[in-house]
């Protein structure tokens, strides 16, 4: 066989690949693009960018930089972590990792300065692309978070803006022509992309725990971690939106099923995952998966809508365990960050979407220059 090429992928030797990002308030599409990005290749490297670069290109991340490490070390598609990435990718930082190229979505990210962060390994024939999911961004769960304080966290006369709001929001047409919020249509292929593709061996201790897993999060991580330290396989059981509502009010869950059933499958400490589990962890369950310990965190747990104890039965079977994880973390407080400092969050956002816009209409320009070039050439050839 001839020597590839060290951009090309060889089967018969590792591929190394870089990708790089902000990763705030990880979700699903982050996960998502780690899993199109690790199948180009056979080892997946992301860079992750400081506190302070985000601040000074985008504004300032809902997440602290240590935070948003361990959220992207524990997607389950990535292989290593570059903490202080570079904002801008450079051919030194490839070189540094031995990547081959960088991967990015079919988006563009520009710098304070409006240039292509992702300019130099384009130019260098060292630049692939992956397809962005859609009906999910960062912007998007800030926009639901902040609608959700309209009429429980505030007094009406210190609400964000209404129209500002609703922009950022879930809704039908995007103000930014590649982060703006579309509605996210789950499939079942989707679902099989993020499963793993193995079940419980015999011998496996199989653990079980609950929740709602709303806006998934470090703390769910620091979690999911003890728990599988508990047993060999671990099934998450997720509640509908329906059950969610119920015991923790408001608008609540700011993520749909759906949405929370892929960020949760995308954390490496999960094998599965229960769509819609009953709020009481039933006998029937316990036994159709065989279920040797449930686990629960430190956190209060409402009664079931009949009164009963959720976890009775488990209780009453001696498999039941509440463990610490050691971060305080919930969805409330990232609600909360998000409402302490909503006028800076808007600010980012807008700033975001006019640089996103501007570059837009720059790469359409571009394009149709492009393609009136190529035209007035095939007429010549013609003539």
């Amino acid at each position: 066989m001839s020597t590839s090429n060290k951009n090309e992928v060889n089967s018969e030797q590792e591929v190394r690949v870089w990708m790089d990002g902000c990763y705030d308030m990880v979700h699903f599409g982050h996960a998502n693009a780690c899993r199109q990005a690790k199948h180009m290749g056979t080892y997946l490297i992301v860079g992750v960018h400081s506190d302070a670069e985000i601040t000074k290109h985008k504004g300032p991340p809902v997440f602290t930089e240590q935070e948003r490490y361990k959220m992207v070390r524990a997607i389950k598609w990535v292989d290593q972590v570059v903490e202080d990435a570079p904002y801008v990718t450079t051919l030194e930082t490839l070189e540094e990792y031995n990547c081959a190229f960088c991967v990015h979505g079919d988006d563009i990210t520009v710098t304070a300065d409006g240039v292509d962060t992702y300019h130099i390994v384009k130019a260098a024939g060292r630049y692939r692309e992956c397809k962005r999911t859609q009906g999910v961004s960062t912007t998007d769960l800030v926009g639901r978070m902040l609608l959700v304080t309209k009429s429980h966290h505030e007094p009406d006369d210190m609400l964000p803006d209404r129209e500002n709001t609703l922009r950022m929001s879930l809704c039908k047409e995007s103000v930014s022509p590649w982060t703006g919020a579309s509605q996210f249509l789950p499939t079942t292929n989707k679902i099989i992309q993020f499963s793993n593709a193995r079940e419980p061996k015999p011998t496996d201790k199989v653990v079980y725990t609950a929740g709602a897993f709303d806006l998934f999060h470090v703390g769910h991580v620091d979690f999911l971690e003890k728990v599988k330290a508990c047993g060999d396989y671990v099934i998450v059981g997720l509640h509908s939106d329906k059950v969610v509502n119920r015991y923790k009010g408001s608008n609540h869950p700011i993520m749909n099923l759906h949405e929370r059933v892929l960020s949760v499958l995308a954390c490496r400490y999960v094998d599965e995952v229960v769509i819609g589990a009953p709020y009481s962890v039933t006998l029937e369950l316990i036994n159709h998966f065989k279920v040797s310990c449930v686990v629960h965190g430190q956190t209060q747990y409402e009664s079931d809508a009949d009164g009963r104890n959720p976890y009775e039965v488990p209780l009453g079977l001696g498999i039941f365990k509440q463990i610490d994880s050691g971060n305080p973390m919930s969805t409330q407080d990232i609600i909360t960050r998000i409402i302490d400092n909503r006028l800076e969050y808007e600010k980012r956002n807008k700033k975001k979407e006019a640089k996103e816009a501007a570059a837009y209409e720059a790469f359409q320009k571009l394009k149709a220059e492009n393609l009136n070039e190529s035209t007035a050439v095939n007429v010549n050839q013609q003539a």
